[in-house]
């Protein structure tokens, strides 16, 4: 009986995980690849599981990246053009990575999906708070810029009443003032 070889899996801590996200067509996406790596499969086996059940992947849930898209990747994660994928990669979105858990049936995947959809959630969750924060500066700051300007009227009023109004001659007698 042959003994079956494992690949060691990489320790898959939140900050691998949002390393493996991407902006791209202004979504939040995971690269076929990189999803492969944490579910401890090949990329091939992902992506023919994904054919296999292609209706449960609408445009919205998954998507394959095009020449320029790829390129632009490429560049920023430095992936050498020599070996590797010769196909464009599929970007899969939170409810793309939720789907595959459907379609990948292993407690690997499993646990890896759940750990990848709480880290989702924790970055719109962030988002949300850090667009609560600026909301409540913006308020502060006009509420500071209306008081400035209150309290450089109050300051104003204040010279006013602190500076003697400039002495003005009375004259005493029968002439006319004389102008």
């Amino acid at each position: 009986m042959a003994k079956e070889t494992k690949k060691s899996q990489p320790a898959l801590t939140d900050e691998v995980v949002m390393n493996k996200i991407y902006l791209i067509r202004g979504q939040k996406v995971m690269l076929d690849r990189d999803l492969a790596e944490m579910y401890g499969v090949e990329t091939r086996i992902l992506n023919q599981a994904v054919k296999r059940n292609r209706e449960r992947f609408p445009k919205d849930f998954m998507f394959q990246l095009n020449n320029k898209e790829s390129e632009n990747l490429k560049s920023q994660i430095v992936i050498s053009s020599w070996g590797g994928s010769r196909k464009l990669p599929f970007a899969f979105t939170e409810q793309g990575v939720a789907m595959l858990s459907s379609v990948l049936n292993s407690a690997v995947a499993i646990q890896v999906n759940i750990r990848i959809i709480r880290i989702f959630t924790k970055m719109r969750e962030m988002l949300l708070t850090n667009k609560d924060i600026l909301l409540k500066l913006e308020k502060l700051e006009k509420d500071v810029t209306t008081s400035k300007q209150d309290i450089a009227n109050i300051f104003e009023a204040l010279k006013q009443l602190l500076t003697p109004p400039a002495e003005k001659r009375i004259r005493i007698g029968f002439k006319p003032d004389e102008a």
